[in-house]
């Protein structure tokens, strides 16, 4: 049991999102412990409700104000109707908890008119595992739940990767061709962390550019692969303007990297650090009250900078180096952005073990950083 930064909305109903495995089951039993628990990943109650949804009622208690939770509300887009109707004629509250937000879109769901506000469940960060967290561990089998506390973390991954990120997808026919989306899948681990190319990708996984393109839908869908916009605003030189892509969880990226005798671990381990400070930077954004959009920014010659941080009070640049000594060809791409963005809080996060200053850039241990990130990033 972890304590969670996710902090419910006093008093009103709300919309839980996040990927499978994340712990929102978890979570809101046990901080809603005497609400009313409707699982529609249990069959009968499932084949009950899709019969006929106004049979959602029958398993609500009958005082008004009475707090309901929907598990996998996706898999019934047609409760929304009558969570709405209830939340009107009974004053009743319901938390909403979904792994797919593609049901809801493509289906123009009700929902509930405003009436419910949405959060979001990620993998745990280091500030939530505490005294647990290992950074080792974490680039190796990332943060979901089970990873972290499971005596054999990669069986469950492997689990994971096969049960949800293939059948599943099947099974809610979202696509026919399990083969092309498994190779899919594996082609889109090369592009963690890297500007996305769509063309490459398709070419790798030897299926239609825009077949590619409605697999990278489904991801994003699935709330399992997000792709980070370029930041744009008020730039001075040309720009790359296509997006990143990273999966959401580092254990999930591993597990279907697929690993050659000519792969460099250094590339592979770079990349996982990059990704593990994208999954906290997430995770803090939508639950630790950090008003901030999440970019990166690239120059046409190549000149790059991993995150930007962009919120009331400014911009923070944040590069991310697996190097144990900083070297000044490492801070070029802050250096850069800072030419034009001379008001920007830049930081370069690197596995030393002291903190340092260049000039105008900070330079912070890594494995000390995301132990202390929620209070960094409001500083």
């Amino acid at each position: 049991m972890y304590s969670r930064m996710l902090a419910p909305p006093p008093g009103k109903s709300f919309f839980l999102f996040g990927p499978r495995g994340t712990g929102k089951t978890w979570w809101v039993r046990a901080t809603f412990p005497k609400a009313a628990y409707v699982d529609l990943l249990e069959s009968r109650a499932y084949n009950d409700l899709l019969a006929d949804p106004q049979r959602l009622e029958q398993y609500i208690p009958k005082e008004r104000g009475a707090l309901v939770i929907i598990d996998e509300v996706q898999r019934i887009p047609a409760l929304l109707n009558e969570a709405h109707r209830l939340i009107e004629r009974q004053g009743l509250r319901f938390i909403l908890t979904g792994s797919s937000a593609r049901k809801l879109r493509r289906g123009s769901a009700n929902l509930l008119g405003g009436r419910a506000l949405t959060r979001a469940m990620h993998p745990l960060t280091a500030a939530e595992l505490g005294t647990d967290f290992r950074l080792k561990h974490s680039l190796e089998w990332g943060q979901l739940p089970n990873a972290c506390t499971d005596r054999d973390p990669g069986s469950f991954l492997e689990s994971y990767v096969k049960t949800y990120l293939r059948e599943e997808v099947l099974q809610e026919g979202l696509t026919r061709n399990l083969g092309g989306f498994t190779r899919f899948l594996e082609a889109a681990s090369f592009s963690q962390g890297s500007v996305l190319n769509i063309a490459n990708v398709a070419q790798e996984c030897a299926v239609h550019r825009k077949v590619v393109e409605n697999y990278f839908s489904i991801l994003e869908d699935l709330l399992i692969g997000v792709r980070v916009p370029a930041f744009t605003k008020r730039a001075k030189r040309r720009l790359v303007l296509h997006p990143k892509f990273y999966y959401f969880d580092v254990g999930i990226y591993r597990t279907l990297r697929p690993k050659g005798p000519l792969d460099s671990p250094q590339e592979i381990e770079g990349t996982a650090l990059e990704s593990l400070v994208f999954q906290e930077l997430r995770a803090l954004r939508d639950n630790a009250g950090l008003k901030l959009d999440l970019f990166y920014w690239r120059s046409a010659t190549g000149l790059e900078v991993d995150f930007i941080l962009y919120g009331e009070d400014g911009f923070t640049a944040l590069e991310i180096k697996r190097t144990n000594k900083i070297r000044e060809t490492d801070l070029k791409g802050l250096r850069a952005f800072l030419t034009d963005y001379p008001s920007a809080k830049a930081i370069c996060l690197y596995l030393g073990e002291r903190r340092m200053r260049y000039q105008n850039i900070q330079a912070l241990p890594l494995e000390e950083a995301l132990r202390d990130l929620p209070e960094l990033l409001r500083s």
